[in-house]
């Protein structure tokens, strides 16, 4: 069985067929999916509790894109923390820094990932973590507020093998997505192959970044699979372990259930 880390599956790409993603996805063997609600505001978060809270093998992670930092206001940090106290919410985000769109200013984006990084030691709760283009000031911003203290996922890890050694010092996870699988995939199949397996999650991040052989589609949580695929083949290791090393990772990172 596989754990899909991350999916946007409460969004409107899937409101026509989502009955036959999740059952395509339970054909695929992906037992559990997180689904991330965060957006620009607290309907995102609504959104995902509400498809989470009507089936079994689906949580939530709530919080604020650093893409709408800017709106992030008291009100909005407030109703997040509400909602942090709903029984199928097992992490916070995404939440980080993104400087490459920057359509938030760099300055309230690390406003609001330190206030969310502070919700989640309060909470207890792991954060989803969004870096693009920003892993410098997310690593210090994380070792100044976390001290260590804090468990997490390097959502979508794309950074240097050297950023991934730094992450895996501040004892995070990282998210592995289809990005993986393509041709120009710069330093992830070589960190893919260092980092200790029991650090490593997947992820399809769906609907973005499908997989090969599915790129420029819609991606789903079954094609996480390809994920796992590919890094069996990366470390020589068999589907089987990868998908039984990731789906023990997952569990007691996000305190899902037996």
């Amino acid at each position: 069985m596989i754990i899909d880390s991350h999916c946007h599956i409460d969004t409107a790409r899937f409101d026509e067929d989502r009955s036959d993603v999740l059952s395509r996805a339970a054909e695929a063997g992906i037992s559990r999916m997180i689904v991330i609600g965060a957006g620009g505001g607290l309907e995102d978060c609504d959104r995902a509790l509400a498809l989470v809270g009507r089936h079994d093998q689906l949580w939530a992670s709530v919080g604020v894109h650093p893409h709408h930092a800017s709106a992030c206001d008291e009100a909005t940090l407030a109703g997040v923390d509400e909602r942090l106290s709903h029984p199928k919410v097992v992490a916070i985000g995404e939440t980080g820094l993104d400087y490459y769109y920057e359509t938030s200013s760099r300055e309230a984006q690390r406003d609001a990932f330190r206030r969310f990084i502070r919700l989640g030691r309060a909470h207890a709760l792991p954060l989803v973590l969004h870096i693009r283009d920003a892993h410098e000031d997310a690593k210090a911003i994380l070792a100044e507020e976390g001290a260590g203290k804090l468990e997490g996922v390097v959502h979508c890890f794309t950074g240097t093998s050297q950023d991934a050694e730094d992450y895996l010092a501040l004892g995070l996870h990282l998210g592995i997505t289809g990005i993986v699988t393509f041709k120009r995939a710069g330093d992830l199949p070589d960190v893919v192959a260092a980092a200790p397996l029991e650090r490593l999650l997947v992820e399809t991040d769906s609907p973005y970044l499908a997989p090969h052989p599915h790129r420029g589609k819609r991606n789903e949580p079954a094609y996480v699979a390809r994920v796992v695929e590919t890094i069996a083949t990366i470390r020589n290791a068999t589907v089987e372990a990868i998908a039984s090393t990731t789906t023990t990772n997952a569990n007691p990172l996000f305190s899902l259930p037996p």
